[in-house]
């Protein structure tokens, strides 16, 4: 009589394994299918920009700047029409070169990306600017200033910094009138960004009353100026404007008092930068730049922004990694307004743009243009770049 209820016992028991397993192995798949449901949607961002030759500070600072965003954003957590986002850097080095620069946005293009921070410079974002209206695809430059990026009829391109229509006479206007210019010799280091803001100087400082006492030109790779230097300081002028970098302007103001000039050196924001100092040594301390934007000091979040920058990459930024920040912030912010991660509907709701970020306060006009910008002076005093004055415009 025992028998039989031991192996009814023994079926049962069978019975109950055979079911936990089955329940074990349902509950894994609808486990698996639920963090399936859940998992993140990989979005890309493209940052374009110099990552070797001479303008490599500029081109990673700026880079530094999106990275930092983009980490920052995705340890808080972004969820866009309830899919959960995890954001993701395109970094593509551009060389500043207009033929890898469009070569490099074809490429970005073609990875899917929803949006493009970059180029750094005009002569590269121009060409570039076209494969991105054609793809209707959002470029949003830190820091290309020359007019004619915003003025092609293009609905993608988009600045947050002043053009050098305004920085130029700016700091020309700032020159005549705080530091007496009056005989300005002009030099440009033959590319589209420097060529362009020395003609704008030029133009305005013969506004202002100045008078150009020289003219000329040299490149961006050169690193020998005593040449142009000798016919310069035949002219006699009190001032001279570099238009390039400070790869080139560096050298050419140790140059220039290494023969005896004391015309206080001019440049725009190319130049204006702390490596100004380690390549023109003492020299450096007769320069007065500008900046195409509202200095770090200035902006009610820099104190915080500097200090997270340090933290993350161990040196201090360059120039315009606050302006890339922003530039994801502002893509970031079109997401969650369209509630899509569709480049178009992102590409649509950047157009209404009002964002307070690092830089100040953010909105576009019709062309693109950031419509409240600022200008900066600088000069250097014992070898360290000091604010003069802001100009807002």
């Amino acid at each position: 009589m025992k028998q039989p209820a031991r192996k009814a016992s023994l079926i049962a028991y069978l019975v109950f394994a055979a079911l936990s397993v089955a329940g074990a192995a349902s509950h894994a798949q609808t486990g698996a299918a639920s963090a399936s449901a859940t998992a993140a949607k990989v979005v890309r961002i493209g940052v374009a920009g110099p990552l070797t030759g001479g303008l490599a500070h500029f081109g990673k600072d700026n880079e530094n700047g999106a990275r930092l965003a983009v980490e920052e954003i995705n340890q808080t957590g972004l969820v866009i029409n309830g899919q959960r986002i995890t954001l993701a850097i395109d970094s593509q080095d551009d060389a500043a070169d207009p033929k890898t620069g469009t070569q490099v946005a074809q490429k970005l293009v073609d990875d899917g990306v929803v949006a493009v921070v970059g180029h750094y410079n005009s002569g590269v974002s121009i060409p570039a600017s076209r494969i991105y209206s054609d793809a209707g695809i959002a470029q949003i430059s830190p820091s290309s200033t020359i007019p004619d990026y915003t003025l092609q009829g293009f609905k993608t391109t988009f600045r947050l910094v002043a053009t050098d229509a305004a920085q130029s006479p700016a700091l020309a206007a700032y020159a005549v009138r705080h530091l007496g210019v009056k005989r300005v010799a002009v030099v440009d280091d033959a590319t589209q960004a420097g060529l362009g803001q020395a003609s704008e100087f030029e133009k305005a400082v013969r506004a202002d009353g100045g008078t150009i006492v020289a003219r000329e030109a040299t490149t961006a790779s050169a690193i020998d100026f005593r040449a142009i230097l000798t016919k310069i300081k035949a002219t006699r002028p009190d001032t001279i404007y570099f238009g390039g970098t400070d790869a080139g302007a560096g050298p050419f103001a140790k140059q220039a008092a290494g023969l005896g000039l004391t015309a206080r050196i001019l440049g725009s924001d190319g130049i204006c930068t702390e490596k100004m100092a380690e390549l023109a040594g003492d020299a450096v301390n007769r320069v007065t730049c500008s900046e195409a934007g509202m200095p770090l000091s200035k902006m009610s979040r820099g104190d915080a922004f500097n200090s997270r920058y340090k933290a993350r990459y161990g040196e201090p930024l360059v120039l315009y990694a606050p302006f890339t920040y922003d530039a994801v912030f502002v893509i970031v912010e079109a997401m969650k307004r369209s509630n899509s991660t569709d480049h178009a509907k992102i590409l649509d709701a950047i157009h209404q743009t009002d964002y307070t970020g690092v830089t100040g306060h953010i909105v576009f006009d019709a062309k693109g243009d950031i419509k409240e910008p600022a200008i900066s002076i600088f000069d250097f005093e014992r070898n360290r770049k000091t604010l003069l004055d802001v100009v807002r415009l």
